[in-house]
């Protein structure tokens, strides 16, 4: 490689990245199928919503994917989540803000995004008995297994997080930043990645 060759803002000498999810949209279709039927299996769990945004938000945080942390976000304040609840979810296990289901679901989403870490595993596992139900067990591994995949995904593909557009008095409604257009629905932005739970948020 050229030392000499000039380098983006990130460091790299290409800031060109390949949209994987339009590059290879056979298999992206399929990943959303995938997100179907794991939104189907966390809805016949029981699982609420905000316990899986809460789990769709920290494996993204443990992962650093910035296009799925803004649209899990949104969707978890949607949902009904607080912001004071969000700020501190790095550290959800030093806070009294977060139910015994929430922590177990945590615990299980952070072993399923390290695998590696067995005795992580085998603690979480071992307070999720005391809590959820194996098809509730199984539920919140899928929705970890789900959105680890589209992290990769959008981090692989640098899917960007555009500010909103601004609008001005003339704007009309149609293009109003409250409309269904968005940042990223220009012709050179990358296909959004829908939601593992909720492809509608």
């Amino acid at each position: 490689m050229d030392g000499n060759a000039p380098r983006d803002v990130n460091g790299t000498t290409d800031g060109r990245r390949v949209y994987l999810d339009k590059q290879s949209p056979a298999a992206y279709r399929a990943l959303v199928h995938t997100a179907d039927a794991v939104r189907a299996t966390a809805a016949e769990a029981g699982l609420d919503r905000i316990l899986v945004e809460l789990v769709n938000l920290r494996v993204s945080q443990i992962n650093g994917c910035a296009s799925c942390l803004d649209v899990h976000t949104r969707a978890a304040l949607r949902a009904g989540e607080t912001t004071r609840r969000l700020g501190v979810l790095p550290a959800w296990r030093d806070t009294e803000l977060f139910t015994a289901r929430e922590r177990a679901a945590l615990a299980l989403a952070e072993a399923t995004t390290d695998p590696a870490d067995r005795l992580a595993q085998d603690r979480a596992y071992g307070a999720a008995r005391a809590v959820l139900d194996d098809e509730e067990i199984s539920a919140v591994i899928w929705v970890a297994i789900a959105i680890n995949a589209f992290n990769r995904v959008s981090i692989l593909s640098r899917h960007p997080v555009r500010a909103a557009a601004t609008t001005s008095p003339a704007t009309s409604p149609a293009t109003s930043a409250g409309s269904a257009t968005s940042a990223t629905a220009s012709a050179s932005a990358p296909v959004s990645a829908p939601l593992p739970v909720d492809a509608t948020a």
